[in-house]
């Protein structure tokens, strides 16, 4: 019985440290991307002010705040974005996050699906667009020189995790707690070796304590036979 209840003890216990160990990595990487995103984020509006608006980024994230591509983007997606430089890559049905020049939102990004495309007198292309949940076309063509890019991935609700960690609870919740929690964990572990080492050396003092008494009472029973010959020849 004693045998069983140890048994379920220690795979609770290697279950517990399982599963705490899987926490501590998704968290860990979780950390590590969004310190990722930080930095990317940082450089690249450091590049911003240098060049103003000629840096064009490889890659880009904008969050959807409009309902114009539902049901496919859902208000809150964040859309990621890779720059293509040879417009003739750009297809009907691509959708693109460009800069808008329509009166009401001049400026401002928008994101939707290519519906066709024209040539313009130049010989340049621009792109008529339509956002999916939209009864009409956009207003105007949109030049090829305002594309930002090429929608490649959609990630589901992280504008809302985006505004979550801006706020002052969400930078504790995200980024000080799981900080926390990872070096509380660690330093744990640390008392938990000293702890192991400990019970180790008292294990070996106390099997050379006993070596020791066994060497003793080998050497007492040796003196007492020499004794007992010694007393058989007087």
């Amino acid at each position: 019985m004693e045998d069983k209840d140890e048994i379920t003890r220690l795979n609770f216990k290697g279950l517990f440290s399982y599963i705490s160990t899987v926490i501590s990595w998704t968290i860990f990487v979780l950390l590590m991307l969004i310190g990722v995103l930080l930095v990317y984020y940082y450089i690249s509006l450091q590049l911003y002010k240098t060049k103003g608006e000629k840096f064009e980024p490889l890659f880009s994230i904008y969050t959807i705040i409009s309902q114009s591509m539902e049901p496919n983007i859902k208000v809150m997606d964040a859309v990621v974005n890779v720059k293509v430089n040879n417009p003739d890559k750009i297809e009907v049905n691509d959708v693109i996050t460009f800069k808008s020049t329509w009166k009401v939102n001049y400026g401002m990004t928008v994101t939707h699906r290519i519906v066709a495309t024209q040539i313009l007198d130049d010989g340049s292309r621009c792109f008529i667009t339509r956002g999916d949940n939209n009864p009409g076309n956009d207003e105007g063509c949109v030049k090829s020189s305002n594309v930002i890019g090429v929608v490649k991935a959609v990630i589901p609700g992280l504008g809302n995790l985006q505004k979550f960690i801006a706020s002052g609870i969400g930078w504790l919740t995200i980024i000080i707690i799981p900080a926390v929690y990872i070096l509380i964990k660690d330093i744990l572990k640390i008392f938990k070796l000293v702890k192991e080492e400990q019970e180790e050396d008292k294990k070996k003092n106390s099997k050379k304590s006993k070596d020791k008494d066994k060497n003793k009472i080998k050497l007492e029973q040796a003196y007492e036979d020499l004794s007992k010959i010694k007393s058989k020849k007087n």
